[in-house]
């Protein structure tokens, strides 16, 4: 069995080598694979990414030309992965990679096809940051749950663990932050058991490289509403 680490990558120059280690230093007891996107970046990612891709020819790593967002660097990811199970890992650091084996277990032990991470069922260290991304969250969640009949605490976060078959039965468009939305809505409509995990959270402030914005918060509305009632 081989797990692939999707790995979404704008702008992280100050913290990708760091990211990549822990992820490759983490034991899962199974094969690793790591998959990097480059979406564009213009800090000299792409120049971290290609020395990381030279040490390590095992790794995949792709790059696009044009920025096209967080989505479209997944959908990236999950066309190249050729692992049995996929997880999601943003660039930064603020999620653990050590966290691995708690993600995967429900999948291991039988119970589960998707696994979300939660940062509000309690767990590990939690940095205390924005309240109104907080209160945003919640409420994201809360009417993303009226619509798709699940009770998820914490639908845009992160780590999201898939089997592969599940993502092979999935057509995405989503290309920035609405990607969270759309993949919920879009498993809560299949046969797969879905279970979540708590998880620690290092937030970052916008100075040290917060991206996602009250504009992305107002397209999540928009697409919690949208796939209720398309595909």
């Amino acid at each position: 069995m081989k797990l692939s680490i999707v790995i979404p990558v704008y702008n992280e120059a100050a913290t990708l080598e760091h990211l990549v280690q822990k992820v490759a230093s983490v034991d899962v007891g199974m094969d690793k694979e790591l998959v990097l996107i480059d979406d564009c970046s213009t800090d000299g990612t792409r120049d971290v990414m290609q020395r990381l891709a030279a040490q390590h020819p095992d790794w995949i790593c792709a790059y696009h030309e044009v920025n096209q967002g967080k989505g479209a660097a997944l959908r990236t990811g999950f066309g190249a992965a050729t692992g049995d199970l996929v997880i999601i890992q943003d660039a930064d650091l603020e999620y653990d990679p050590d966290e691995y084996p708690q993600l995967l277990r429900p999948i291991l032990s039988g119970h589960a096809d998707v696994v979300y991470g939660s940062r509000f069922l309690g767990g590990g260290p939690h940095r205390v940051v924005y309240y109104w991304h907080y209160l945003g969250n919640k409420f994201l969640t809360t009417l993303s749950n009226m619509m798709t009949n699940i009770n998820l605490t914490d639908m845009e976060v992160c780590y999201k663990v898939f089997k592969r078959e599940v993502l092979e039965n999935l057509t995405l468009k989503e290309n920035r932050f609405g990607f969270e939305v759309e993949i919920t809505a879009k498993v809560s409509r299949g046969p797969w058991i879905i279970y979540e995990v708590p998880i620690s959270y290092y937030g970052r402030s916008y100075a040290e490289g917060k991206k996602i914005t009250w504009k992305d918060g107002f397209r999540a509305i928009w697409c919690i509403f949208k796939y209720r009632f398309s595909s």
